[in-house]
């Protein structure tokens, strides 16, 4: 029987291909590896890092810099739209200098 503290959790790089952030799970753990992610503002030191639901993770890529917050785990490497259904962007939710 699983352990349902591991259930809650997912591997960052594998979390990172589902949500489409990287075309392949190794360019996912590159990503990692060469200190583009971040998570909860400190530097993802491992691709088998886990995460959970909630956690706030930074990619600052080549193609996108994002800020998101974790809203599910995958199952699969889905289409756009179901990867967008993992996360938050918090990137377009943070207000400009201009508003309140």
């Amino acid at each position: 029987m699983a352990d349902p503290a591991k259930a809650e959790r997912q591997r960052l790089d594998k979390w990172l291909w589902f949500a489409r952030f990287a075309k392949t799970r190794s360019l996912a753990a590159r990503l990692v590896a060469e200190g583009h992610v971040r998570v909860n503002g400190k530097r993802a030191e491992a691709p088998a890092k886990g995460i959970l639901v909630g956690d706030v993770v930074t990619v600052a890529a080549a193609h996108v810099t994002a800020l998101v917050r974790v809203a599910g785990l995958g199952e699969r490497r889905g289409p756009a739209p179901e990867a967008r259904l993992l996360y938050v962007d918090l990137t377009k939710a943070e207000p400009g200098p201009d508003q309140p």
